[in-house]
């Protein structure tokens, strides 16, 4: 059973040192790194690593964590590098706590085989699940899920509880899981493609995982195994910092209601989406509400126009 872990990174070098770090120390069988053209020191310091099971992907251009998944994903598919029983995914400040991938290894050959995709739980640094990265269910398809998100609230009726994510918890089928602690069986990976790389960044992991469950293949939260994730990024409010990443979640997620809906529910399933959206924005303080809700509508605009890649105007000087 050969694990390798895919990693993308942007300019964040000193986060990925401490990540790095602690995957040296778990028993994968390849770590791959993908260095979406960093400006500060990450390739000297990754070239500056000895480790033989270390592969470093530099890319030409910053194609966001989406394209460099999607890279990933396509590099550890395909020729000598192909060798893989299971990819798993995750962030550059983010890491499997010490023996997950061990207690992984050791439940993965006893999986059904169409299980596709197994997600680790995902806690902060101070132990709590990490909200933007619980898994759950899609409610358009699951009419008890569908319910509860209308009648008690949106994320808690389709998101899983805290109770079933305990250590000790059975493994749950899930119809979406984050790519962090995202192990993703290699011909599952084969049959339906690597993640879409023109998202950027945000919403290519639910995406992803819709189309694995389109395709028959399974998604099993395995709760014994476990990754942290230090984030700043997804704070209580659920407004993403810095403000300009709302845009790509907006952008983004007028394609996740699109295909979690279907083309029939997507006209209601959108404007659920953006009630919360707006509603989101009224937490900000108000010297940033402004900002925010233009970016929402025009990400929102741009995603129903079906745009892609990265918008050159958020990130000029």
């Amino acid at each position: 059973m050969r694990v390798a872990a895919i990693l993308t990174t942007y300019n964040r070098c000193d986060s990925l040192m401490r990540s790095l770090e602690r995957v040296l120390a778990e028993p994968f069988d390849r770590v791959l790194v993908v260095n979406n053209a960093s400006t500060d020191d990450t390739r000297l310091r990754l070239e500056a690593l000895n480790d033989p099971r270390l592969i470093c992907l530099h890319l030409e251009k910053n194609t966001g964590g989406a394209g460099g998944f999607s890279q990933g994903v396509q590099a550890m598919t395909e020729g000598g590098l192909a060798d893989c029983d299971w990819l798993c995914l995750f962030d550059d400040d983010s890491w499997p706590q010490a023996g997950a991938i061990d207690r992984f290894t050791a439940l993965a050959p006893d999986l059904p085989a169409r299980v596709g995709a197994v997600g680790g739980v995902v806690e902060t640094v101070s132990g709590e699940i990490c909200e933007m990265n619980r898994q759950g269910v899609n409610p358009f398809w699951q009419l008890p899920a569908f319910l509860r998100a209308v009648f008690h609230g949106n994320r808690q009726g389709f998101h899983f509880a805290d109770s079933v994510l305990t250590p000790a918890a059975t493994p749950k089928d899930a119809d979406f899981s984050s790519f962090v602690g995202f192990f993703l069986r290699r011909k599952t990976a084969e049959e339906i493609g690597p993640p879409e790389a023109g998202l950027f960044i945000y919403g290519d992991d639910v995406l992803y995982s819709l189309r694995l469950r389109k395709a028959g293949w399974r998604i099993l939260v395995m709760p014994g195994v476990r990754f942290t994730h230090d984030i700043a990024t997804f704070g209580g409010d659920f407004v993403y910092r810095p403000l300009w990443k709302i845009y790509y979640h907006c952008r983004n997620g007028v394609e996740i209601a699109r295909r979690s809906a279907g083309p029939v529910i997507f006209p209601l399933a959108l404007l659920y989406y953006v009630a919360i959206w707006s509603k989101r924005g009224l937490t900000c303080e108000a010297v940033e509400r402004k900002t925010y809700y233009r970016l929402l509508w025009r990400g929102l605009r741009d995603g129903l126009r079906g745009r892609r890649g990265k918008c050159d105007a958020l990130h000029s000087p």
